[in-house]
């Protein structure tokens, strides 16, 4: 998709358009006013992916109009945390483009998703447990959304350590690693210490009454002693994603 910048830049040289009416096109261009919500037209710009839409407390109708204002300018849009009819009301008005619903963890892909940019490596999205699999779904369809290959690694927590061995060439070969656990939330430290790539550890909600739904791996990750290890909140798959692909396309824009 082009960029609407130099579109109206480019009228303007041609004299299609007079400087006045490109200021009022640029102004539109960063923010667009919805009543319920405004949109940031410019975040891909600035920031390098385009705005994604937090599902949660927002009415299917909302999130439908939000969606479509949106789609009018990105090739596809990232949703995380929708509910049931918040799915039934996207598949409706959206019945003409490409829909991903992912079955654990609420989120969506509208539309079409960007092709990788080549040399991108994989980003390993791994979980301790398979109960914490809702959000590593919401990691890999948040990379996927951005334009960057991802690679489940399953189940493969400190219960039963011999089960990285299979998986280390690809850990070992990363920029960037997700790692996802509930209980005490020992995996990411286990890996910062074999590896040299930053790892993005994600405390889940998993666990029995003293894992504090999810505040016991996040106060064991925060502390952990392995120097790699950065986290975010809790059940925030998004959130690590989103920072691993920022971390991950560093090396291509270098070359």
């Amino acid at each position: 998709m082009s960029d609407p910048l130099d579109d109206i830049l480019k009228q303007v040289q041609e004299g299609a358009l007079s400087p006045t009416k490109a200021r009022e096109a640029f102004l539109a261009l960063r923010a667009q006013p919805l009543g319920f919500a405004t949109l940031d037209h410019d975040r891909r710009r600035r920031c390098g992916f385009a705005e994604v839409v937090y599902a949660a407390g927002k009415s299917p109708e909302e999130l439908v109009q939000i969606a479509r204002a949106l789609l009018g300018r990105e090739g596809c849009v990232l949703v995380t945390r929708a509910e049931a009819d918040h799915v039934y009301a996207v598949r409706g008005a959206f019945s003409d483009k490409p829909i991903e619903v992912g079955t654990r963890g609420g989120t969506l892909i509208v539309g079409t998703s960007p092709e990788p940019l080549k040399g991108l490596p994989a980003i390993p999205i791994m979980t301790a447990g398979t109960s914490d699999l809702p959000v590593a779904e919401e990691a890999l369809l948040t990379c996927k959304a951005l334009g960057h290959p991802a690679i489940a690694i399953n189940d493969v927590g400190v219960a039963g350590l011999h089960r990285l061995e299979p998986h280390m060439p690809v850990l070992q070969s990363a920029s960037v690693v997700v790692c996802i656990a509930g209980m005490e939330g020992a995996l990411p430290s286990v890996i910062g210490g074999l590896i040299q790539a930053p790892i993005i550890a994600v405390p889940t909600s998993v666990g029995y009454g003293a894992s504090f739904a999810g505040v016991t791996a996040l106060l064991s990750m925060l502390t952990s002693c392995a120097s790699g290890v950065t986290v975010v909140n809790i059940d925030n798959g998004f959130g690590a994603a989103y920072s691993a692909c920022l971390i991950n396309r560093l090396g291509v824009n270098d070359e």
